[in-house]
């Protein structure tokens, strides 16, 4: 190669990194004045869609899930935090964000925008719902089929407009949503799926061992996180927070 060949080489790869540089710093979202322990309202940066809040908004204790639809731990959670957020649901609030772990779950993002989709005709908990409870007709697909797949489960889900839903699946804003929630989990230090949070303290990372709550670094094969059990949930996580809060259960 030419000095000049060379010159012009690595002009070139200067230029290329310089550029995906900008690209990545245009896509950074700034949450660092957001306060992650509240539902966020719809803004520029979460593509103008509102937080997705089941059971009482208002209430002193809201339960922020991140989560991945394609997890396992997420699909074995999803049960319990739905059985104890509907028994609690006047009193408490329940927040799910999307925190897509692509690169060991592939089909986790066109789920989370599944979601969104449906969420767009104010269906969001329906095909929440759906994703998990049918989680075994999907997680293995792929393309066009996944897409398939949701359409017909959004379809099943009553007063859905299904064309609307499937032109929203490629709506911008959907993915600015779930670009959003992944800035917020980062920001609350997201390690893994399920993590959840009451009021900022992380409550998902906690083991349960002989009917007693022990960290979550335990290693001992009879000790079992949290959210795997309802009863555990409700007890060790749910009702004090609430008592922590002045509401009566």
């Amino acid at each position: 190669m030419t000095k000049k060949a060379w010159i012009i080489f690595v002009a070139m790869c200067v230029g290329l990194i310089g550029s995906l540089i900008f690209l990545q710093q245009r896509n950074q979202i700034d949450v660092s004045s957001v306060d992650t322990t509240k539902a966020q309202p719809a803004s520029s940066e979460s593509g103008n869609i509102s937080e997705h809040v089941y059971g009482n908004a208002n209430s002193k204790v809201l339960l922020v899930e991140y989560a991945d639809f394609q997890c396992p731990g997420c699909n074995s959670s999803y049960p319990v935090t739905k059985k104890v957020i509907e028994k609690y649901k006047d009193k408490i609030g329940f927040i799910f964000r999307n925190y897509p772990l692509t690169s060991a779950h592939p089909n986790a993002l066109a789920a989370a925008a599944a979601a969104e989709s449906a969420g767009l005709q104010g269906k969001y908990w329906e095909m929440h719902n759906s994703l998990f409870e049918n989680r075994a007709s999907w997680v293995e697909l792929s393309g066009s089929t996944r897409t398939e797949n949701f359409v017909k489960l959004a379809s099943d889900i009553k007063g859905l407009n299904i064309e609307k839903f499937k032109a929203d699946l490629e709506n911008p804003n959907i993915r600015k949503k779930i670009d959003y929630d992944m800035a917020l989990g980062k920001k609350d230090s997201v390690g893994g799926t399920p993590a959840m949070y009451i009021n900022g303290k992380d409550v998902g990372s906690q083991k349960v061992l002989n009917g007693k709550l022990v960290s979550g670094t335990n290693t001992d094969t009879n000790a079992s996180y949290v959210w795997a059990n309802a009863d555990n949930f409700e007890k060790f996580v749910i009702q004090p927070a609430m008592k922590s809060a002045g509401i009566n259960y």
